[in-house]
């Protein structure tokens, strides 16, 4: 008997030990992973490309190797996201600190980012706010309402040809927008009238593929905490608002933490630069720094 080729594919969805897996063809296979990855300390995640062996006939198959992640997401845990999409609506109220947080992530690992500003028909104003917190960033920032329809075909034209991760707040309508978009039946939910939050029905990652258009449907969060550890003068290189400013502050490098001669401090007083983004940076950086401090603790 001949042995079985060994295949590769797209890791779409994972229960317990158990993985879903896609080829290029759309052929679909059930695979386990070996005790290897655990003694390297891999855990496979949805999105990563891979190498397996199909299982012979009701024999599951067995995942033989994890191709090299072009980009990471430990929460959510998913792989290879090149366009990372941050959902906000006006309920629950925005929480750019975390958008923030997602962006610079996003921005270390090189990925894209687009700002989707979802049931715009509860509200017009949390749209143009948007626009304003991060009209120097280069992030676009587009509308849509999954009742209406308005603004679906701008969101999947900027999908077109990428993987992509839909992240943001419980509640903020990741699920129903993906509905509404892809014609999916993703189980969708409501806000706790009591608190004001989204109750979380995505529990877990998912990935989708519809055309040209990878999605991954992922779990919804109030809070990230940045736990990779970065030297406190490399966070301003990662807002690109900032870069038509440097070298010309007063001390070099500049962090842009309210030095006496900072170039950034005097645009924000200008009205350059978006005030509110600036003081977001600046609580970021500081988690930063202390993470640098402790980094040998």
């Amino acid at each position: 008997m001949s042995e079985l080729p060994v295949l590769r594919g797209t890791l779409m969805r994972g229960i317990g030990s158990f993985y879903t897996v896609r080829t290029a063809e759309g052929e679909l296979y059930t695979v386990r992973a070996k005790k290897k990855f655990r003694h390297q300390k891999m855990t496979p995640m949805v999105g990563d490309e891979v190498l397996f062996l199909p299982g012979s006939g009701e024999e599951d198959g067995w995942l033989e190797e994890i191709l090299p992640r072009r980009s990471e997401c430990i929460r959510p845990p998913v792989a290879n996201v090149s366009l990372l999409m941050l959902v906000v609506a006006p309920e629950p109220e925005p929480d750019l600190l975390l958008v923030d947080r997602l962006i610079l992530s996003a921005n270390r690992q090189q990925m894209k980012v687009c700002l989707v500003v979802t049931k715009s028909d509860l509200g017009p104003s949390l749209y143009p706010a948007i626009c304003e917190q991060y009209r120097e960033s280069g992030i676009p920032v587009l509308q849509a309402s999954s009742v209406t329809g308005s603004g679906l075909d701008e969101v999947r034209q900027m999908m077109r040809g990428e993987t992509c991760c839909l992240a943001g707040q419980s509640g903020v309508g990741k699920s129903t927008l993906l509905n509404a978009l892809f014609d999916l039946h993703q189980e969708t939910g409501s806000i706790s009238e009591k608190i004001r939050r989204g109750k979380n029905t995505t529990r877990k990652a998912e990935l989708f593929v519809q055309g040209d258009v990878r999605i991954l449907d992922t779990a919804g969060f109030s809070l990230l905490e940045i736990d990779e550890i970065m030297d406190p003068v490399e966070m301003r290189l990662y807002y690109p608002e900032f870069q038509e400013y440097e070298g010309t502050c007063r001390f070099e490098p500049c962090l842009h933490d309210r030095e006496p001669g900072c170039s950034v401090s005097a645009a924000v007083s200008r009205g350059e630069l978006n005030e509110e983004r600036v003081k977001r940076y600046r609580l970021l950086l500081s988690e930063i720094r202390e993470k640098w401090r402790g980094r040998y603790d």
